[in-house]
């Protein structure tokens, strides 16, 4: 959004200064994002006047003036054909930069004669494109500043132009009016009062308008008005200047009076050429799909579905609140000019220009909402301005549909100022500030002004003067300690496992990434996903259609596009949700790690190998001990199509407790994703880690067992589809109190155990509590033990 200073001016009686208000823009939400000030770069130049102008000895377009200057009499040679005698100029001294030829002036020789500076004209000092002659001044003074004389004699030229960022939910800062009232609220002036005296309809309004039914919801209001008579043609030097400020081009009067009310009171508008309305009437009705439209910028549009079009008896003419159509526009020929001011749904009318491809400042205003109570009055604005300077009649207004009611009304806790901002603002300040923004206060309830349709609830009124009051005086204290001593735990249990899942996973050398929690359906149907509870109604791309199942789609595919950049060996974890269900609460917090191609790059000093499923488990298994987790757990299979079928294996407090699962994902996920293996990985769920019995901030003691551990190996001859699990489980549970730990070391296929056998060898470590094992104690137990094994597996103790 741009401004000049003078335009501010003529909704703001202020003698704040432009860096006063630019301070206070920025303060107020209203970000400055530049200045543009013509007066910086001249304000070097100064006043001179011409005291004779005699032929240049060696070239006939030349002159050598001798040209009296604050610091004296000078000799300037000059090519302009109205140098001459008497005249005053504008001066560039040696030294001085002249920004319309980017040159800054020396002492220099021209055909042999020394010149001391530059008599410029308007198009070296970039006030326009005027460059026939040097700048002839009427009046003013030898050495005066030519920035002084311009702003007493011509303001405009000098006219600083501001330009701020508009956040979506401030469309009331679309408008400079809107901008001064911001200002006049943080005490910067007085905002000046918007009035118009409505001009005497003179006739009956010959153009009838109509809305179909069932697009009153997206167009519920329409104003229009004609004028005949009127006489278009350029408009006023003030009004192309102001636009032309703004880096609009100025057209015509009947089009730059609704680009300057756009601008100025945030009041899109627009003017049909009255006599190419085919058949005297409007209506306005949703379009079926099909209808086209060449529009003002002469390109051909075709309407979407549910659009709302204004259409004659010849078809469409414009795109509601987006643009006009060619065929109705103005032109320099246009006599008779039908005004229109009506109010478009923004949800509506941001959806047709998305789908015609319009970037508008209409659209752009409609879309985030303009003020519907004032389109009457943006009309009568419109049409006084046009009979002012235009001339013509006008005709009665013609109304159709009827403005919507957008009134509100919230209560005002002058004590939540204290508690939401922390900010102490007295109980009247608060209600002047609400005031002075256009609230209207009834006892402690506030009327909400139509323009804010952003201000829906209390906080907002609370943000409002908090905002007009300055977060930047808001001072921190610290916090209040309801009691001495160390303060209580702030994080949530879930909270801390998360924490050291992501710290221990980052020690152990993975890199942290963060993935949109959106991908592609042949992603998420890849990993159990996929189906219309999680796809999104209004994705940003096709690529992220649907919400994600599980994290390792987005790693993998983060894996993928390293590995065509050249980085084929990486490890790679993130902490996240995954989505089951489109509703709240059907998602869970995951950790997933991913290992992609060797363990080390080559070196002289060290192994290099794939990564394999060992390394996946290792690393599970640690973020889930430092999450919490029972060092006793069981490892099964049957995990999600996306793991390889034989090389994985689930993390299991029992049967249906399933903490995570780690193993190598399938080569047909990798082939989809087009990542190059090994590729394994692990996924973990601190949520199903179960709480500890007793809470407690302490870490217990360190028990070291008094009596020495004994281990005894055991090797069992098995079919060779029974699983080591079954084994192992089975020699544990010959003793739980006693036997501390099984572990596998050896597996043998072949040889003279025959076809269909393997031998399994275990090692099992006994920690005694009370008293010291004997032989017979010993024995007992791996009697249990090979006991336990045969009956589990079918298997037989090696001999």
């Amino acid at each position: 959004m741009k401004f000049t200073l003078s335009w501010l001016k003529e909704h703001l009686e202020t003698t704040a200064s432009v860096n006063e208000i630019c301070e206070a823009l920025t303060d107020l939400g209203l970000e400055v994002e530049g200045v543009e000030n013509p007066a910086e770069k001249l304000e070097r130049f100064t006043l001179a006047k011409v005291k004779s102008a005699e032929q240049h000895p060696d070239a006939d377009r030349l002159r050598v003036c001798m040209v009296e200057t604050d610091e004296g009499e000078k000799q300037i040679v000059c090519g302009a054909p109205n140098a001459r005698e008497g005249i005053t100029v504008v001066l560039a001294k040696p030294g001085d930069y002249v920004p319309g030829i980017d040159v800054t002036l020396s002492v220099g020789k021209i055909r042999g004669v020394e010149s001391h500076g530059m008599m410029a004209s308007e198009r070296e000092l970039e006030l326009s494109e005027e460059h026939d002659g040097i700048i002839e001044l009427p009046s003013g003074e030898v050495g005066q500043k030519f920035t002084d004389w311009l702003a007493e004699n011509a303001p405009e030229k000098v006219d600083p132009v501001i330009e701020i960022a508009i956040t979506p939910n401030r469309p009331d800062a679309l408008g400079v009016h809107g901008i001064a009232r911001d200002l006049a609220a943080r005490g910067l002036g007085t905002l000046k009062p918007l009035s118009v005296d409505p001009v005497p309809a003179s006739f009956p309004c010959p153009v009838s308008v109509t809305i179909d039914r069932d697009t009153l919801e997206q167009a519920p209001v329409f104003y229009g008005r004609l004028i005949k008579g009127v006489k278009n043609g350029p408009s006023p030097a003030w009004l192309q200047q102001r636009l032309k400020a703004i880096g609009l081009r100025p057209i015509s009067f009947l089009v730059d009076v609704t680009n300057w009310f756009t601008y100025d009171l945030n009041r899109p508008l627009h003017v049909f050429d009255a006599d190419k309305i085919t058949g005297n009437a409007l209506r306005l009705y949703r379009a079926k799909g099909d209808e086209t439209l060449t529009g003002l910028d002469e390109k051909d549009y075709t309407f979407p579905e549910g659009a709302t079009v204004i259409a004659d008896a010849e078809g469409p003419e414009s795109i509601a609140g987006v643009m006009g159509g060619l065929r109705t526009g103005c032109s320099d020929e246009t006599v008779n000019v039908f005004v229109e001011a009506a109010y478009f749904d923004p949800i509506r009318t941001a959806y047709t220009g998305r789908a015609m491809k319009i970037n508008s400042d209409a659209r752009y205003r409609f879309e985030r909402g303009i003020d519907p109570a004032f389109t009457a009055d943006g009309m009568e604005h419109a049409v006084r301005m046009i009979v002012d300077h235009a001339g013509g009649e006008a005709s009665e207004v013609v109304q159709a549909g009827a403005v919507p009611d957008v009134s509100r009304a919230y209560k005002l806790d002058t004590d939540r100022c204290s508690s939401l901002v922390g900010m102490d603002i007295p109980a009247e300040t608060q209600r002047a500030t609400l005031e002075a923004l256009g609230f209207v206060m009834e006892g402690d309830m506030a009327h909400v002004p139509s323009w804010r349709p952003d201000v829906q609830g209390e906080a907002d009124l609370v943000e409002e003067v908090a905002r007009i009051a300055s977060l930047t005086k808001l001072q921190g204290t610290p916090m209040p300690r309801p009691r001495p001593g160390v303060p209580a735990p702030v994080l949530t249990p879930m909270q801390k496992r998360v924490q050291m899942a992501r710290r221990t996973t980052a020690a152990l050398g993975y890199n942290e990434c963060v993935t949109y929690s959106f991908i592609d359906k042949k992603a998420a149907t890849l990993f159990g996903g996929g189906d219309d509870a999680t796809m999104l109604e209004n994705p940003i791309s096709s690529e992220m259609s649907h919400m994600r199942p599980a994290l390792l789609p987005g790693l993998l595919q983060a894996a993928a596009r390293n590995q065509a950049r050249g980085m084929p060996d990486m490890a790679l974890f993130e902490v996240g949700d995954a989505f089951f269900g489109g509703e709240p609460g059907e998602q869970k917090t995951v950790v997933t790690g991913l290992l992609v191609g060797r363990t080390t790059p080559k070196d002289v000093h060290g192994a290099s190998r794939p990564v394999d499923i060992y390394d996946a488990k290792a690393d599970a298994e640690a973020v889930l001990a430092a999450m919490g987790a029972p060092a006793k757990v069981q490892i099964l299979r049957g995990a999600e199509e996306w793991w390889h079928p034989g090389r994985h294996g689930k993390i299991c407090l029992g049967p249906k407790k399933v903490l995570g699962v780690f193993g190598e994902i399938h080569p047909k996920v990798l082939r989809a994703l087009d990542v190059k293996g090994p590729a394994v990985g692990f996924t973990l769920w601190p949520e199903e880690i179960p709480l500890p019995r007793k809470a407690d901030p302490n870490r217990g003691a360190l028990h070291v067992p008094d009596l020495q551990a004994v281990e005894r190996d055991f090797a069992f001859v098995v079919d060779a589809d029974v699983e080591a699990l079954t084994l192992v489980n089975a020699a544990a549970g010959a003793d739980k109190a006693l036997i501390e730990s099984v572990r596998v070391f050896d597996e043998f296929i072949g040889g003279s155990l025959g076809e269909g056998k393997k031998s399994l060898a275990i090692t099992v470590r006994m920690q005694p509590s009370e008293k010291t094992l004997t032989e017979k104690d010993i024995e007992a137990v791996g009697g249990r033990i090979v006991e336990k094994v045969e009956k589990a597996t079918g298997g037989q103790l090696r001999g």
